[in-house]
This record gives structure tokens, sequence and C-alpha cells, in this order.
């Protein structure tokens, strides 16, 4: 049985959904759509649920599949990259905002996205690529998304239910959809309203709920169920609801749709709970590129034992490992063509990798439990002459958790495969970490390092 998790906040006054509806907020940067675009769908897409009449039961299982939709995105990242070129994040925010179920809607996409900036060259060659792969390819891409993101869900201990909607939430109600072209009824009704809850969210941010409502019309009975549609001009028109989209604080507003009813049990927090949440997202970072594929958990394990080795508190040591397990969330910014550059980047690429760590932390300090360790997550690559980034701190102003994180991650980060290098033996890897001990890397942690991994 699990513990009862032991934090300044009381778990009992805590929702899955406030800690779900944070987090999210890492899956919207992988999308490329502005902060909180999860949260506002799984908002809209709660009110078109009530609206058809969907049970308790139900309304559980669509707002946890809301709020995990895009659980699977960072997996299909790398693919959208070699297919595109340019901005992966562009590219999948924009597969929303265009139709390209029609042949004007495609060439559009198609133009715009492939090889941006690139010579005549390799444009025509992506577009050649798109023209002839066609279903196969769009396919490919969107099962990665679907099923990962259905096994996270899963993972975490949501139901089938949910589970089922994230995989088939990019279905068309006329068969055209991915992955697995299913058409019409044989859509799951919740992955249903998902899908329309989704694009409106988009359309609605821009441009306003009557934007959002046209849309939906005019993509019905080809994208979106026609009664679902239908119903989704009651949910256009509640005033309410789009007060509450617009919200500053469109968690609470989440939190407050949660369902709560004699026939629907609250997920309890816990601490198994939150170490199934926490391995989730270390895995939808990991999936980002195939270089950094169980970099997370690595960290987090080697992390750990130095934890343990020194001899710090039970508490402390579920902390790091939590800590170890999500300190690169912010790297979900960073697009592949950077994360995944074979050959040495540029200044202004380098400026955008130097900003995960301040995305992590700005991700993970608005998470109830995990924002206890959002600084310590977010500082594994200051250094102890304070030349490291994204604060210049120095050694005196870090925890002993954050130097610990330091050393795991520059360990993994020398051990395993680069774009630019394979990776190092582990002699090798010693003798840097020694010659950065006291430098960059506290001198203590570095002699814990290499005691564990005798």
């Amino acid at each position: 049985m699990s513990s009862v998790v032991t934090s300044p906040e009381d778990p009992a006054t805590i929702g899955v959904s406030s800690i779900l509806s944070a987090l999210s907020y890492a899956l919207d940067l992988t999308e490329g759509h502005p902060r909180g675009h999860s949260a506002r769908s799984c908002l809209i897409g709660m009110a078109l649920g009530r609206v058809v009449g969907l049970s308790p039961q139900e309304q559980q299982d669509l707002f946890y599949a809301l709020l995990m939709k895009d659980a699977g995105c960072s997996s299909n990242a790398d693919r959208v990259f070699q297919v595109f070129g340019g901005d992966d994040q562009a590219a999948k925010r924009g597969a929303w905002e265009k139709d390209w179920r029609t042949l004007r809607g495609k060439a559009s996409y198609a133009l715009k996205f492939a090889e941006p900036g690139g010579s005549i060259g390799a444009r025509i060659g992506k577009l050649l690529a798109l023209a002839t792969g066609g279903r196969a390819i769009g396919r490919s891409i969107y099962q990665i998304r679907c099923e990962r993101g259905a096994e996270i869900a899963q993972a975490i201990g949501f139901s089938g239910a949910t589970a089922q909607a994230i995989r088939s939430m990019d279905e068309h109600w006329d068969g055209g959809g991915y992955p697995e072209g299913l058409k019409g009824e044989a859509i799951p009704l919740l992955a249903r309203i998902v899908g329309i809850a989704q694009v409106a969210e988009i359309f609605a941010e821009q441009d306003g709920p009557q934007m959002a409502l046209a849309v939906v019309r005019e993509r019905r009975g080809r994208w979106f169920d026609p009664e679902l549609a239908k119903a989704f001009g009651d949910v256009a028109s509640d005033a309410e609801l789009w007060t509450s989209v617009a919200s500053s604080d469109v968690d609470r507003e989440v939190a407050a749709v949660e369902p709560e009813s004699p026939q629907v049990m609250r997920f309890a927090i816990d601490d198994e709970r939150l170490d199934r949440i926490a391995a989730a997202f270390a895995w939808v970072v990991d999936a980002k590129s195939p270089f950094t594929y169980h970099h997370s958990e690595r960290v987090s394990g080697i992390a750990t034992a130095m934890a343990a080795h020194i001899g710090l508190s039970k508490a402390e040591c579920v902390r790091t490992k939590r800590a170890g397990l999500l300190h690169d969330i912010g790297k979900l910014g960073v697009p592949n063509r950077i994360l995944d550059k074979p050959d040495r980047l540029t200044e202004r690429e380098w400026d955008v990798v130097r900003l995960h760590p301040y995305y992590s932390y700005q991700i993970l300090e608005r998470v109830p439990v995990f924002g206890e360790f959002a600084f310590d997550a977010s500082a594994h690559h200051e250094r102890m002459d304070g030349r490291g980034y994204y604060r210049n701190l120095k050694g005196e102003q870090l925890s002993q958790c954050a130097r610990i994180l330091a050393t795991a991650d520059k360990f993994d980060a020398l051990s395993a495969d680069r774009p630019y290098r394979p990776g190092m033996p582990i002699e090798r890897v010693f003798s840097i970490l020694s010659e950065d001990a006291g430098r960059d890397l506290c001198p203590d942690c570095v002699a814990v390092a290499k005691e564990i991994a005798v």
C-alpha cells in the first residue's frame, strides 16, 4: 500500500486535476500551443459533455482524456521534424489551424511547413516526399502520438475509456482521420468530443467563440459528428463558460469542473500516484528526441542512489527522485531541429537551449507538491563558479539536491550518445567529472558518483 504524501500542502485538498492541468502546460509547449491550451480545451469539452448528457462516469473519463490528450505529443516530434524539416512545433500547431482534408488546405499546409527557410532544392524534396507518402505519412505520425498517449494515461491509472478517447481523438466522422480511419459511431463518443474541443479552443483563443462555432460547423460531417457539432452551438453561446476559459487562473477553473459525485470515486493523491505521474511525464520528456531516450529516468536513478549514499532522509530521496524525473520538462519547448542538430549550434540556438531550465521552473512551480523541488530541478545546469544557466548561481547558492542533480545530469550526458558524438567510456566520463570538480560540479558529489558507480 502506498504511503500518504508528506508535503507542506495537504494532499486531501489536492485533486489530480490541479497537478495535471499545471503539467499540461508542458504538453502545450511541445504542440506549439499557447500556454493553457489543454486546460482550456478541458473546460470546453466538459461543457459539451454536459450538454449531450454524459453520465458521471463518462464525464470523469472525458475529463482526464481532455487533460492528457497530448501526452503522446512528444513521441512524434522527431518524426514530424524528419518529414517537414523546420520547426516541428509550428508544424504541429498548423495541423489544426488548416483544414488539411481539402486539396487547398493540404497544399497550403505543405507549402508553409515543408522545410521553411531552406533551399529551393530542400523544399522541393520535402514536398515530393509528402506528395508520394500521402496518407501513410499522416498515419505514422498520428499513430505514434495516439498510441503513446493512451499508454501513458493507462500507466498513470486512468480508465480504458480515457485511454481509448486519447487513442481515437484524431479520427474523423467521415473516416478520413487517423490512426485507424474509424468512421461515424465507430469512433468512441468521448474521442469525438475531445476532437471538437481541441479544435474549438484553437480558434476561440485566436478569434473568439463565434469563430470556433463557425469552424466546427464548417467541418461537421467530415471532421466532426454532426449532432455534436449542432450541440456545440449551446456551448458557444454560454457566456459563463467563456469567462472561465479566459480566466487568468484557468487551473482553478479546471479544478472546479473535476467530476465528483457519489457514483464516481475521486482519484487519491498519494506517493504511488505522484510517482506514476512524475514517471509518465519523464517518458513524455525523453520521447522528444531519440538521443534523450530514458535520460530522465537514468538521471533520477543516479541522483536517488547518490542521495541515499550520502544519507539523506527517505523524504529527501523521494524528492530527489521526482526532481530527477522532471528536471528536463522544459526541454519540451526546444524544437527538434535544435535538439537533434548534428552540427555545432549557433549562438541563437544556444539561447533557446539555455531557456529550458527556465521553462522547467515555470512549469513545476505551478504544480502542487512538485513545486517544492522546482528550483532544484531547474538548477541542473548551474555551476559552482557561477558560469551556468539560466540564473548564473554559484555553489553556495545551490542546495545539496541541486548539486546532486547537476552531477547526475552531466554523468548521463557524457555516457549517452548524442547527435554530435557517441557516448563516452566510463573512464573518460570520470576523468572529465574530476576535471570539473570544484569549478563546475560539487567535488563531494563527484566523489559520491564514483563510489556508487564502482
